[in-house]
C-alpha cells in the first residue's frame, strides 16, 4: 500500500516547524491570468510570522517581468519580496557562460518562444537569428502561441538536432494550466529534442542550482529547515526532495483533474489518488492542500 499523504486545510499547521518557505507561483498563486482566491490573505498571514519566504517559479522570464505581471493581477509587491525564476537563472547562465556546457557555443541564437520572453537577451552577447540554419544554439522558452503542440515544432527540432545544435531550456515544465486551459511548456519541446538526440541544458526546478539561488535570496537557510509549496510532483515536489526539503502539494494546479474525486466529501478517495501518484514519482510531500490558504 502506498504511503499516505494527509489532506490539510492550509499551511498554518506546518509553518511554525520551519525557518523559511519557498512558494511556487503558477498553479499555486495564480493560473497565469488571475490570482487564486485567498492568496493575498494567506501571504499576509505568512508575512506576519516574520519568517523569510521567496517565490520560486519555472516561468521563463526575468524576475522583474514576473513582478510586473503579478502587479497587474492585483497582488501587492510587499507580499512577494523575493522572486527567483527559471528565466532569471537562464539569463544569468546566458550572460556569464560559466558552465562547461557552453564551451564552443557561439552567440547566434534561434529563439523558440513568445516575444514577451525576449528580455532574456538583454545585457548578453547573444545575437538573435531567424532560422535554425543560421544559429549556433537554440533558446527554448516555450511555444510561440498558446494551443500549439509539439508537432508544430518538429521541423525546427529535427533541423536543430541533425545540425548538432545545443538547446537551452528556460522552463523544464512539460505543461501548465493558463486561464483554465492546458498548454505545453518549454520542457515538452526540450524532451522531444532529447528524443531526437539533442543536447539540452535546463534551468529551473527540479534542478538544484535554482534552489541554491533562491535560498541565497533569503539568507541561505539550511534546506532541511525550509518548507516548499508547489503544485507539480515532477518539479516542485521532486525538486524539494532533491534538496532535502519537506514539501506541501497544492492540488488545484497542474494535477487538479487527476486528483479530483467523484465525491469531494470522500477524503480517503483523494488521499489514495495522491498516494498512488506520489509512489509512481518516488517523492512524497508531508501533506496536500486543496489550495494555497492559511
Amino acid at each position: 500500500m502506498a504511503k499516505r499523504v494527509p489532506l490539510a486545510d492550509g499551511i498554518s499547521a506546518f509553518v511554525d516547524n520551519y525557518d523559511a518557505v519557498v512558494i511556487d507561483l503558477w498553479g499555486v498563486i495564480h493560473d497565469g491570468v488571475t490570482l487564486y482566491p485567498g492568496v493575498a490573505d494567506c501571504l499576509r498571514r505568512l508575512a506576519d510570522q516574520r519568517k523569510p519566504y521567496a517565490m520560486l517559479s519555472n516561468a521563463p522570464r526575468r524576475a522583474v517581468a514576473i513582478a510586473r505581471s503579478m502587479d497587474r493581477m492585483g497582488l501587492s509587491a510587499s507580499l512577494y519580496p523575493h522572486i527567483m525564476s527559471s528565466g532569471e537563472a537562464t539569463w544569468r547562465g546566458l550572460k556569464d557562460r560559466r558552465e562547461a556546457w557552453f564551451d564552443g557555443v557561439g552567440d547566434r541564437c534561434f529563439h523558440i518562444g513568445p516575444e514577451r520572453d525576449a528580455n532574456l537577451f538583454n545585457e548578453t552577447s547573444l545575437v538573435p537569428v531567424g532560422s535554425v540554419a543560421d544559429a549556433d544554439f537554440i533558446l527554448n522558452t516555450g511555444p510561440w502561441e498558446d494551443g500549439e503542440t509539439i508537432a508544430d515544432y518538429e521541423h525546427q527540432l529535427v533541423a536543430g538536432a541533425v545540425s548538432g545544435l545545443k538547446m537551452v531550456c528556460a522552463n523544464p515544465d512539460l505543461e501548465v494550466i493558463r486561464g483554465g486551459r492546458r498548454i505545453i511548456c518549454a520542457g515538452a519541446l526540450a524532451q522531444r529534442y532529447e528524443e531526437l538526440g539533442g543536447d539540452v541544458q535546463y534551468y529551473g526546478k527540479p534542478y538544484r542550482p535554482i534552489y541554491d539561488s533562491c535560498l541565497h535570496l533569503i539568507g541561505d537557510p539550511d534546506p532541511a529547515r525550509v518548507l516548499a509549496i508547489g503544485d507539480s510532483l515532477i518539479t516542485d515536489i521532486a525538486g524539494a526532495a532533491g534538496m532535502g526539503m519537506d514539501s506541501i502539494l497544492v492540488l488545484g494546479g497542474i494535477h487538479g483533474e487527476a486528483f479530483a474525486s467523484g465525491n469531494s466529501s470522500v477524503r480517503f478517495e483523494v488521499e489514495e489518488k495522491i498516494a498512488v501518484a506520489c509512489a509512481a514519482e518516488g517523492h512524497f510531500p508531508i501533506a496536500a492542500i486543496a489550495e494555497f490558504s492559511w
